[in-house]
């Protein structure tokens, strides 16, 4: 991000937290996003991907979650057709949360002493206020999380928690569709456990010391899992474990 903020290695704002707090279908980020709203004082929410990543002139932005109800069509057509160019501009140089004010009279979103570190957007050019956090995680994983509403007396710290709580969604959100590609056989207990011992540093000689297990076996376990994940070796298995959530 284009910010910094203190904490413990594995508090709300590290990796450790986010791997931990993976979530396993769509059901279980609709109510962390409505958390976020609450938080933010906003009336809804709106989670953005970019798709064609990569072609030129192809880039755009795709609503995957949101709680506009009947009018979410519209609400989203509309946002995109005004800010999605500079949403997509915004995304390849900054990191900084974009604000902007609704057309509406009580229509604002002020985000005080943190003003120096967000980027404001043309304002009046759609009725509601919001704010829109951007994620940058590779070429399938890039995107916004935004919300909006009339006023918004935005806070510090409740915009950073928010900036990385909507990281985890969209590291949710790409977890499963990872999730969905791999191979229907899942890992079994023995698989899952060698492969967080290896992704811990142990070697596959300490992994049989800890698990009753001979070499050949841990070895073995390793090989199968490594396949099941579509991996080419032991540490792209571990990777991808992380991701989706199998180890962490």
């Amino acid at each position: 991000m284009g910010y910094s903020r203190s904490g413990t290695a594995d508090g709300p704002g590290s990796i450790q937290y986010l791997r931990l707090q993976r979530a396993s279908s769509r059901s279980d980020i609709f109510p962390k996003l409505v958390a976020m709203q609450k938080n933010l004082k906003a009336r809804n929410f709106a989670v953005f991907r970019i798709a064609g990543a990569g072609l030129p002139n192809k880039r755009k932005l795709v609503c995957e979650l949101e709680n506009w109800g009947a009018g979410a069509l519209e609400s989203s057509n509309q946002l995109i057709g005004v800010y999605g160019e500079a949403l997509l501009e915004h995304i390849e140089t900054s990191l900084l949360p974009l604000i902007w004010n609704g057309s509406e009279n009580t229509s604002f979103a002020d985000a005080g002493e943190f003003s120096p570190l967000t980027h404001r957007l043309d304002p009046g050019v759609v009725p509601f206020s919001g704010i829109a956090f951007p994620v940058r995680l590779g070429a399938l994983g890039n995107g916004y999380v935004a919300f909006f509403g009339a006023s918004m007396d935005l806070v510090s710290d409740v915009i950073i928690d928010q900036h990385v709580k909507s990281c985890q969604v969209v590291m949710d959100l790409l977890a499963l569709d990872e999730r969905r590609s791999v191979p229907a056989e899942s890992l079994s207990e023995r698989e899952i456990a060698c492969l967080q011992l290896a992704g811990d540093g142990r070697i596959s000689e300490e992994i049989a010391e800890k698990l009753g297990l001979s070499v050949h076996t841990v070895n073995a376990y390793l090989g199968s899992a490594t396949i099941k994940l579509d991996s080419v070796n032991r540490i792209q298995a571990i990777a991808k474990a992380i991701r989706l959530g199998y180890i962490h």
